[in-house]
């Protein structure tokens, strides 16, 4: 057989063909090479994580921060949400959070609530390293270790191999639990009727359009209070129609950020999981198409659209409901219906119920609330797992239900969260106190 023969054979798959299909396989057992670790490991750099690693170097512990990606920030930096909610009541970190932002000229011009994520991400990696935190990016966490029913080493995945990492406690931040269920924790995912859950977003970062010329299809903080926030979206999806596309999500946002510079979320994916790849994969495909049929459908229109541009979309979509770890106390629908506070209490939440519809075949915006959340309390104990000492949570994969989820997620909440949870857990190691 000469070697174009051979070659041919391989690609039209004959020589694969005879591979045989198999159920699992079994991967042989090794030694791993464990690295130094800490006090306190951190998993998951978003918003809470950065927040639990900070406050507890601060306290005094020796902080191992890992992350996914190439940046802190997590949907703030890689997934560019652009928009921080629920932070009013917030102080602390959030505060210094915002405070750094400031100096950096990283604040939108006209919103409260805007930032600019290269100056977020930035902004973070300053505030580690002033409190002495230990930063390893492009490293996920894929597996753990128990002894008994408490949690000693993470399993990491990198571009260093796959590493042991030793640890007196650890914080899962990272979004969907994964340290949780990897440990062997319970946790609930979706609605407990349907199993599914809220859609994913991807997040873009847009130029070319003058402020001034559309006005009426954005919002900010000088003109939302008194009008209605549905308006200028409802004219942005008429104008995406009239460009030739209707977007999956039914109330299209634009956030000005400075000068031309705009936040845009106008995408929905239904009905798949953040807990697995070929979903996430799928939905950032699809997503990533779609802005870019709106953004163009929009420029054909011509003014004030015509040199509207995508500068970036997000390098993670946004995912905004994953696994739910069973801790010792969960934030239930009940707590926001009475508002109810608690002694050992780490924020206040006043965010509202807040569930983008998981059917679009009957909403493709907010789904309808049952009722008015009040304002309520989260506890320490919804942070500490149930099933595996020495392990804490901190965002949105603390242990709530559906409802009550749907309201805490939100990045404020998951800040202060991150911060108690530094706390709490520093003493402990610290102490010697078990958790």
């Amino acid at each position: 057989m000469n070697r174009r023969t051979f070659l041919g054979s391989v690609l039209t798959g004959a020589a694969l063909g005879r591979m045989p299909a198999q159920a699992a396989f079994q991967e042989p057992v090794r030694d791993l090479p464990v690295r130094p670790g800490a006090d306190m490991v951190v998993c998951g750099a978003g918003p809470a994580g950065v927040a639990a690693a900070i406050s507890a170097a601060r306290a005094g512990a020796k902080t191992l921060l890992l992350e996914l990606h190439g940046c802190l920030g997590g949907i703030w930096t890689a997934g560019m949400l652009s928009w921080i909610l629920d932070h009013d009541n917030k102080t602390g970190l959030m505060t210094e959070i915002f405070e750094r932002l400031t100096r950096h000229g990283g604040r939108s011009a006209v919103s409260k609530n805007g930032y600019d994520p290269e100056v977020m991400k930035f902004a973070l990696e300053e505030l580690c390293a002033e409190a002495g935190v230990e930063i390893q990016l492009h490293t996920r966490v894929c597996a753990a270790t128990r002894a008994g029913k408490r949690l000693t080493h993470i399993i990491t995945e990198s571009k260093s191999g796959r590493e042991a990492v030793p640890g007196k406690l650890f914080i899962d931040c990272t979004g969907d639990g994964d340290l949780g269920a990897a440990a062997g924790c319970g946790f609930d995912l979706g609605h407990p009727e349907t199993g599914k859950t809220q859609p994913m977003s991807l997040m873009a970062l847009v130029t070319g359009i003058a402020p001034a010329e559309v006005s009426a299809f954005y919002g900010d903080d000088k003109t939302m209070p008194a009008a209605d926030w549905s308006t200028p979206k409802d004219r942005l999806r008429a104008a995406m129609e009239k460009g030739g596309h209707s977007p999956s999500y039914a109330k299209p946002t634009m956030f000005r950020l400075r000068d031309d510079l705009f936040a845009l979320m106008a995408n929905h994916e239904y009905n798949v999981l953040g807990t697995d790849a070929r979903d996430l994969t799928a939905a950032t495909l699809r997503a990533r198409k779609e802005l870019h049929l709106l953004i163009n459908g929009l420029r054909s229109l011509g003014a004030p659209w015509k040199n509207l541009r995508i500068v970036a979309t997000g390098a993670q979509i946004g995912v905004r409901e994953g696994r739910r770890i069973h801790g010792r106390y969960m934030v239930t629908a009940d707590d926001l219906r009475e508002g109810r506070k608690h002694e050992d209490a780490v924020c206040r939440v006043t965010f509202p119920i807040d569930v983008h519809s998981t059917d679009p075949k009957t909403e493709k915006g907010i789904a309808r609330a049952a009722f008015r959340a009040k304002p309520y309390d989260i506890p320490l104990r919804a942070l500490i797992a149930k099933d595996v000492d020495g392990l804490l949570m901190a965002g949105r994969c603390i242990s709530g239900d559906f409802i009550a989820h749907s309201s805490y997620r939100v990045t404020g909440n998951s800040v202060a969260m991150g911060e108690a949870a530094g706390n709490v857990a520093a003493e402990a190691a610290k102490t010697g106190r078990a958790l």
